[in-house]
């Protein structure tokens, strides 16, 4: 593409890189130039004006931008139309944003006049939310850099993993001292993090927080439910402690206890009758997104998560404090 100031009669069919303006004339940034134009141009005195001109090989950059988009653009994301080099990608379900951060790092590599934007690996969306932009930055880029490009994408790099219908159990464990209203207070807060999911609390019981006790509670609750969350009514600090003791006592499996997040570094991760059960963290009873945000999403969203997945989310884990903690980071100062 040659860019730079041309005589008027060399401008017919370029690109308008800065707007001109005059009394009797007005052409805005990216229109192209037309015969039209040209003889109005001279009758304005205008000699010369600031153009791209696309050489052979190059691709406009809306068409750039419109194949690069669609070469993006996986499972539940829809492109809209392109507009100055730019096309935006948008959510078509709620879910969450699964991006190829390789593939997407690849494509930004290629050449500086191609880039692409998304939102962060595993983000909340809802139906029509923006989950990434296209945008070409010149006039146009080489036919050969936007094949590269569309190379390194590989196929459908952003994508949505839908949320899907859950049934949801939920076993409250008690102890002397513990308000029921924080209990209920605790279900309702769930209720409204499951609102955008479509998943519901089909299940609520609550009993001792003993392992024999919550052992019970668990075996009723599993048969009817996708998903087991346990609210302790004390903080989970070890394997042996109640709430995975009760879920081991069942032959269901601890798959992972602690994270790398903050709030949320209490969280147990387990199974049972091959379903997910969750000891939620102290910090889920509060409203503020925190590690059991996470897990909790993934887990809607059937999402794979053990192990090594919640290991991998120490950066970016440092979340903003809850001030209403028992234990907060910073202690009594």
């Amino acid at each position: 593409m040659r860019f730079g100031p041309v005589p008027i009669d060399e401008a017919l069919g370029a690109v308008v890189a800065h707007a001109v303006r005059h009394p009797a004339l007005t052409l805005k940034k990216g229109q192209i130039v037309s015969a039209a134009h040209v003889v109005a141009l001279k009758e304005a005195s205008v000699s010369e004006i600031i153009v791209a001109k696309l050489e052979a090989g190059d691709v406009s950059e809306d068409d750039a931008a419109r194949r690069l988009a669609e070469r993006l653009a996986g499972p539940n994301v829809r492109c809209e139309r392109a507009f100055t080099g730019r096309v935006n990608l948008f959510a078509e379900r709620a879910g969450l944003a699964m991006i190829d951060v390789e593939a997407i790092t690849r494509v930004n590599a290629i050449s500086e006049a191609i880039t692409a934007a998304t939102l962060a690996p595993y983000s909340a969306v809802a139906a029509d939310d923006m989950i990434a932009t296209v945008k070409i930055i010149p006039f146009a880029v080489a036919g050969a850099a936007l094949e590269a490009s569309l190379d390194a994408a590989g196929r459908g790099p952003v994508a949505v993993a839908a949320y899907v219908p859950k049934r949801v159990g939920v076993v409250s464990t008690l102890l002397p001292g513990l308000k029921l209203s924080v209990v209920d207070k605790t279900l309702r807060i769930l209720g409204q993090r499951l609102t955008p999911t479509a998943a519901k609390i089909t299940g609520d019981t609550r009993v001792a927080h003993e392992v024999d006790a919550l052992a019970g509670a668990l075996k009723a609750l599993e048969p009817d439910s996708d998903l087991v969350v346990i609210f302790g009514a004390s903080a989970i600090t070890d394997r042996r402690d109640v709430i995975p003791a009760a879920i081991e006592a069942l032959g269901g499996r601890i798959e992972h206890f602690g994270m790398p997040v903050d709030p949320g570094n209490l969280l147990l991760l387990g199974s049972l009758g091959g379903k997910p059960i969750v000891g939620a963290p102290g910090c889920a009873r509060s409203p503020r997104e925190n590690g059991f945000d996470w897990v909790l999403r993934r887990l809607l969203a059937n999402v794979p998560i053990g192990g090594a997945d919640i290991r991998a989310m120490g950066v970016g884990g440092l979340l903003k404090e809850i001030a209403t903690r028992p234990q907060p980071r910073l202690g009594d100062g």
